[in-house]
C-alpha cells in the first residue's frame, strides 16, 4: 500500500504564541487560530500581541488546507513530520477535520521549509491565488 507524501503546505502570515490557560471554562476572548480543551486545561493558538513581549516564543504557521484531505487518509501529518524531526525542527500540531496546522519556531522557518521541499512538499508563502 502506498501512502500520499507530496503536500501542498501554505506559510500563514504573522508570528503566533502558543500558551496554555489551566482551569479556563471558555474560550478566551480576541482572537484565535486554534483551541484545544483537554482534562488540564485549554491550549491556545493566537497571533502574537506587541504585550507579550521579547521573551515570548514565537511560532509560524504550515497550513495544509489548501489541499485539503479526508480523516481516513494515512499518512498525511507523518509525511510533513517526518522530514522537520530529520532536521532537528521542533513543532506543535493542531488537526482540524480537513487538514493539519504545523507550527515551527518562527526563526527555523526557512529551515523547516527547505526541509519540507526537499522532501518532496511545495511550501507558498503566499495566500493561494483565487
Amino acid at each position: 500500500m502506498s501512502y500520499p507524501v507530496a503536500q501542498q503546505l501554505r506559510v500563514l502570515p504573522g508570528d503566533l504564541v502558543v500558551e496554555h490557560l489551566a482551569g479556563e471554562p471558555r474560550p478566551p476572548a480576541g482572537e484565535w487560530l486554534a483551541l484545544v480543551r483537554a482534562p488540564e486545561g485549554l491550549t491556545v493558538v493566537r497571533p502574537a500581541r506587541p504585550e507579550d513581549g521579547a521573551d515570548r516564543e514565537r511560532w509560524s504557521a504550515l497550513y495544509s488546507g489548501d489541499t485539503a484531505h479526508a480523516l481516513d487518509l494515512p499518512g498525511m501529518l507523518a509525511a510533513v513530520l517526518t522530514p522537520l524531526a530529520a532536521g532537528g525542527i521542533p513543532v506543535f500540531v493542531a488537526s482540524t477535520f480537513h487538514a493539519d496546522l504545523v507550527l515551527v519556531p518562527a526563526g527555523q522557518l526557512a529551515r523547516a521549509a527547505a526541509a519540507l521541499r526537499a522532501a518532496g512538499h511545495l511550501v507558498a508563502t503566499a495566500p493561494p491565488a483565487g
